[in-house]
């Protein structure tokens, strides 16, 4: 699983002209499934998200957490974190097939929602528009297979 945050002032998602999805301070979480996730790895991935410690406190370090300054995440679906960047025309074989990616996508928001937070979201497969307004900017990526406090193995 893979996971791009990025910590924004404000952020929507747009399907056919509409919005599905808004949040006001908090996170975009793009989020990419791999064919070897599972529901363990989608919970440890909500729990680090959701625990993450880098809004900025009264002497403006990075020491709060999303629940402490009452933000929000904006879950979008985002295949193409698993793309195969060999040729210049992108493949996409090694993202889950839809059957697999879509309900670990729901379970992902459910674990975050379990932890009191408000979750938007995109639509699965949808073709979107996604706005943001970065706040630093703060962009962390999250990997269920890298071993250095991004993924399963920290």
């Amino acid at each position: 699983m893979r996971a791009v945050v990025t910590r924004v002032k404000s952020a929507s998602v747009k399907i056919d002209g509409n919005v599905n999805g808004a949040i006001g301070q908090g996170f975009l979480v793009l989020l990419g499934i791999g064919p070897d996730d599972n529901e363990e790895i989608v919970e440890k991935m909500a729990d680090k998200i959701c625990a993450l410690r880098v809004f900025e406190d009264a002497e403006g370090k990075m020491n709060l957490s999303l629940e402490q300054v009452g933000g929000g995440l904006l879950v979008v679906s985002q295949f193409t974190l698993y793309a195969d960047l060999k040729s210049r025309r992108p493949g996409f074989s090694k993202a889950a097939k839809p059957e697999l990616a879509e309900p670990l996508y729901e379970k992902f928001m459910e674990a975050c929602r379990a932890h009191g937070f408000d979750v938007e979201h995109g639509e699965f497969g949808a073709e979107m528009q996604v706005e943001s307004v970065n706040d630093g900017p703060v962009t962390l990526l999250f990997d269920s297979e890298r071993r250095d406090g991004g993924g399963k193995n920290a």
